[in-house]
């Protein structure tokens, strides 16, 4: 029974535990969700951005409770049995005890179980604090979040919506509107302008403080207008032809249109028009890519490592969403060319305004080998339909098997043997063996190198035979002479010339043509010879570096020794011409993608195109003025030519929306005096005729008659000319 009631103890002070644990949580969850219902409440849906932040909140505040009551509830017998350990001495570190089955403990553990139980019963630690829980954090956070949801909640909408906008209210002018009793005409009180830019920009909404417009492309363009009475109309004229109106709540006006091409716009209540006023478009530019390596075209030679560099910068005015590079590999010759596109990411994650790209680019993971080419360019989207791709760039491995001369139209033959091609070999096996250096034993390394520098010895002296190097004289003991063709003294074979000779190799050389002594051989030309002896100099020095087991070192010296023997093979190969055309020579990496335009001329043949603007009701107007400047009289009628000519320059003003204002003004100032039956006003009249003639296409010019003679006394004196030739 003691036991019992013991453990019936821990349960109680764990649960105690866990409940102040829990209060504390749920104060600090309590302050994230009144900061996010402040926002909601406070904004009402109005900036979606500062809803999503509200709703992160409540959304937080909610998994924090949760994962910490998980984590309280964690919390076991076992913990709150040390914790009584270390805060009662009278429980002689025993509280375990408790926690374990009789039938598990022998005689000694026993007496201690009762006697831990008994202690326990006698302290009533659930009557205590015994865990201390730090309430001061929790308040503290709790304080903090309810002041700032206060602070959301009374704070003005202007300070948070439009911090960096002015409080400036938006005022429109209506220049015609009739003179009336304040207590009976319709007035506009405010009007409020927001902005939303559409979403590729990532800006916030904003207030703007006067009727000129310019926004994003795309934005949507919020009126809201209050009037101190109910009007029986309010409508937004565009372009003096499209025509919405406003909905009404009460005496609040609201209007909300998406604009993608600019405009010119008036309010018109109750049938009074406003001022024109613009709006202008921000178009979303392309993205700009800039390349600074590799250049556009480039050559890897041999020995050089086959990667290329790339560094590009990408930039856009609102952001950048996908970039990435396409290259296409393109191997063989001729009509066996087979090309491989692939598609490389640059690295770029998320949306960035600019992005510096710096990757290289293995051209051997790209399945390219000697002779294959590289094409590539760089493509970049932006956040709206923005696409811009970069100039291709191009990157051919050298080909040692290709000839590189100026008889592209000709039959060749190749005379030279076949093994001229096995340093390429030698240079495949030391670059395997470099490779292979950190996986095999020390032992079997300098074996292979030194193999390889035998091969590179048996190359050596195989190529030596053609310059006389390393071969054997053929002139030994009685050789020289045929056998049976000894001469002697006094036979009347005597040589003079050579009696004073010991070398019987001396008495030879006037009667030998030589072809296979080192300086004598003539099989090669001597700029070809030069080459030769190049590339023997050059295997010496790679077999010496393989022989002391350097093959790192004696790969420079391999593949000048390559080269050079490639550039013996093509000088010592025939050609035959064949016959018919014979193309000039195409320099491809000299003349290609230069953008020399200097020997191409320009076309002879001109043709002008006339650009037709009728205008038809312009000119009607411009006639229409000029019967009024003969008459000075109008008709009530007249009003209807010039709205029709004013909606034509309304269109023709999207070019320079500024430059038309007044002149549109002083228009719809004439159309009201016509209305009304006023005297028309004489500047406006000058400023819309001046208007009117620019929006016009210069007349074209026709043959005149030349007057010879000017003026009366000139026509006297031609008449005198003429009586006097009679």
């Amino acid at each position: 029974m003691e036991t019992e009631k013991s453990i019936s103890i821990l349960e109680q002070v764990r649960r105690q535990y866990v409940q102040a644990k829990m209060r504390l949580y749920a104060m600090q969850a309590l302050a994230l969700l009144l900061v996010g219902v402040a926002i909601l409440y406070r904004f009402q849906f109005e900036n979606w951005l500062l809803v999503g932040v509200a709703a992160g909140l409540i959304l937080l505040a909610f998994l924090y409770f949760i994962f910490r009551w998980q984590h309280s509830n964690k919390t076991t017998l076992q913990q709150v049995a040390s914790h009584l350990n270390r805060n009662y001495p009278q429980l002689e570190d025993s509280s375990a005890l408790l926690l374990r089955p009789a039938t598990e403990l022998n005689l000694l553990e026993k007496l201690q179980q009762r006697k831990v139980a008994t202690a326990l019963q006698k302290l009533h630690p659930e009557q205590e604090k015994v865990f201390y829980v730090k309430p001061a954090t929790s308040g503290i956070l709790l304080a903090a979040g309810t002041l700032l949801a206060l602070l959301i909640v009374l704070l003005p909408a202007a300070a948070v919506t439009t911090a960096t906008q002015p409080s400036e209210e938006v005022k429109i002018d209506f220049p015609n509107a009739p003179v009336a009793a304040s207590d009976t005409i319709v007035k506009i009180e405010k009007i409020d302008i927001t902005v939303t830019p559409p979403s590729y920009t990532g800006k916030a909404a904003y207030t703007v403080s006067q009727p000129n417009l310019r926004v994003e492309q795309g934005a949507t363009i919020t009126w809201r207008i209050h009037t101190n009475k109910p009007a029986k109309q309010l409508q937004l004229v565009l372009n003096e032809n499209t025509i919405s109106p406003f909905k009404r709540q009460q005496e609040v006006y609201t209007l909300s249109k998406a604009f993608t091409e600019p405009a010119l716009y008036n309010l018109r209540l109750n049938g009074e028009n406003s001022a024109f006023y613009t709006l202008e478009i921000i178009p979303d530019e392309a993205p700009t890519i800039v390349i600074q390596k590799p250049e556009q075209y480039t050559e890897i030679l041999f020995g050089d490592p086959q990667r290329v560099n790339l560094q590009a910068t990408i930039s856009d005015d609102y952001g950048i969403r996908e970039a990435n590079l396409v290259a296409t590999v393109a191997k063989g010759t001729g009509e066996a060319v087979k090309f491989r596109e692939e598609k490389i990411s640059l690295g770029f994650s998320g949306t960035k305004r600019s992005f510096h790209a710096n990757q290289t680019l293995d051209l051997k993971k790209l399945g390219m080998t000697y002779g294959d080419e590289l094409y590539f360019y760089i493509q970049a989207h932006d956040n709206h339909r923005g696409y811009t791709r970069s100039e291709t760039y191009f990157v051919q491995i050298e080909d040692t098997a290709v000839v590189d001369n100026n008889f592209d139209m000709s039959m060749g033959v190749n005379p030279v043997p076949e093994y001229f091609r096995s340093q390429r070999q030698i240079i495949i096996d030391t670059e395997k063996l470099i490779a292979e250096q950190k996986n095999i034993s020390r032992t079997t390394f300098e074996q292979r190198s030194n193999n390889i520098g035998a091969d590179q010895k048996l190359l050596r002296l195989r190529y030596g035979k053609f310059l006389g190097e390393e071969s054997e004289s053929g002139i030994g003991p009685g050789g020289g002479i045929p056998a049976g063709e000894e001469h002697s003294a006094g036979d009347g074979h005597d040589h003079p010339e050579f009696e004073n000779s010991n070398d019987p190799q001396a008495l030879l050389d006037p009667y030998m043509h030589k072809h296979d002594q080192e300086g004598e051989a003539t099989i090669f030309e001597p700029a070809v010879k030069a080459k030769l002896k190049g590339a023997l100099a050059q295997m010496w020095e790679a077999e010496l570096r393989l022989r002391t087991h350097k093959p790192k070192e004696a790969l420079p010296f391999e593949y000048k020794a390559l080269r050079l023997l490639k550039q013996v093979q093509q000088s010592s190969r025939a050609y035959v011409a064949k016959t018919g055309f014979d193309a000039p020579p195409l320099k491809e990496p000299e003349k290609r993608l230069t953008g020399d335009l200097s020997k191409i001329t320009a076309p002879s043949e001109k043709q002008s195109i006339k650009s037709e603007t009728n205008l038809p009701h312009t000119r009607a107007a411009l006639n229409w003025l000029e019967n009024y400047k003969h008459k000075n009289t109008y008709v009530a009628a007249d009003s209807r030519i010039l709205e029709k000519a004013g909606q034509e320059m309304a269109q023709q003003a999207f070019a320079k929306p500024g430059r038309y204002l007044q002149a549109l003004q002083d228009l719809r100032t004439l159309i009201s005096d016509i209305n009304q039956n006023k005297p028309l006003c004489r500047n406006c009249l000058v400023k819309v005729e001046s208007a009117w003639a620019e929006l016009l296409p210069p007349a074209s010019q026709t043959p005149q008659k030349a007057n010879t003679a000017r003026g009366k006394l000139g026509y006297e004196y031609l008449k005198e000319l003429q009586k006097r030739a009679d």
